[in-house]
């Protein structure tokens, strides 16, 4: 189980297909390629594949990298609309928490509060 308290770290979401080979370096080089910025910096990064059934996450955790691997068995993973130019989006820790829920974010309405 992944737990993230709100608001406690930036979440990019890399919105070009993945290859689920890649490793910590690899990843470190996407996220600096698509997101613009130094894993090493702070932050958690999602990468999904083509067919959208598998996601990770890359995290810096102040003394090492960790990585966060989920498949789907069955169905994708619904992301934002992006337009063709976006290379990642910065989402918060509740988005995350629904986009790995399989709840689509565009049906998804906030209340002021």
């Amino acid at each position: 189980m992944l737990a993230l308290a709100p608001g406690a770290t930036a979440v990019y979401l890399c919105v070009g297909a993945t290859d689920m080979r890649k490793g910590f370096d690899g990843l470190m080089r996407l996220a600096a390629e698509q997101a613009a910025r130094d894993v090493l910096q702070g932050g958690l990064f999602v990468f999904v594949n083509r067919r959208r059934d598998r996601v990770k996450l890359l995290w810096w955790d102040a003394d090492g990298l960790a990585i966060w691997y989920k498949r789907l068995e069955v169905g994708t993973f619904e992301l934002p609309a992006v337009n063709e130019e976006t290379n990642h989006v910065v989402l918060t820790t509740a988005d995350l928490a629904l986009l790995l829920a399989g709840i689509d974010l565009a049906s998804v309405r906030r209340r002021k509060r």
